[in-house]
């Protein structure tokens, strides 16, 4: 198996995570938070999205999908246009708001596909290159998609424990 394989592989099951925590729920849902304070389903997928987004662009040398698609102008957030959700306050993840979960899952679809056009070009060697060097040590690509990686994870599993929480309260 090759590295690409592994990364591709990788990216696919963020995908499946990310559809399973939205599918089916309302927009009421998708806004919900457990506490106060805390995160809704659709910051946590809107937020590990802008943040593939963020890393792997710039990783790649490629313009952001949240610019380059229209997706900024799509959601209408208010927030600063290169906006990620990193240290948002309780009230900036209130703004994250949408009309249906289709929002989330087609930037997340469109993110994801520009990902796996970037990975699907690697080597085991592409994966040395240096891509920040603000850090000590520098961070290697290999590195950096790690890291987006489980960043993705977890916030793809904090969405769907809150959905399991909605769901529980449904019932």
């Amino acid at each position: 198996m090759d590295v690409k394989d592994v990364l591709i592989d990788a990216f696919g099951r963020i995908k499946e995570e990310v559809h399973a925590a939205v599918d089916g729920l309302s927009a009421e849902d998708l806004h919900a938070r457990p506490a106060p304070g805390a995160n809704s389903v659709a910051w946590l997928v809107w937020h590990l999205t802008r943040i593939q987004d963020d890393h792997v662009a710039d990783a790649a040398g490629l313009d952001q999908v949240w610019l380059s698609q229209g997706w900024e102008k799509r959601f209408g957030l208010g927030l600063p246009r290169h906006d990620t959700g990193y240290g948002h306050s309780a009230a900036q993840v209130g703004k994250v708001r949408v009309d249906s979960a289709d929002l989330l899952t087609g930037y997340y679809d469109a993110v994801h596909d520009q990902t796996l056009g970037y990975v699907r070009g690697l080597t085991g060697r592409s994966l040395d290159r240096i891509v920040d060097e603000r850090w000590d040590p520098p961070v290697s690509l290999g590195v950096r998609l790690v890291s987006v990686l489980a960043d993705d994870l977890q916030h793809a599993g904090q969405a769907a424990y809150v959905r399991g929480l909605l769901q529980r309260t449904d019932s």
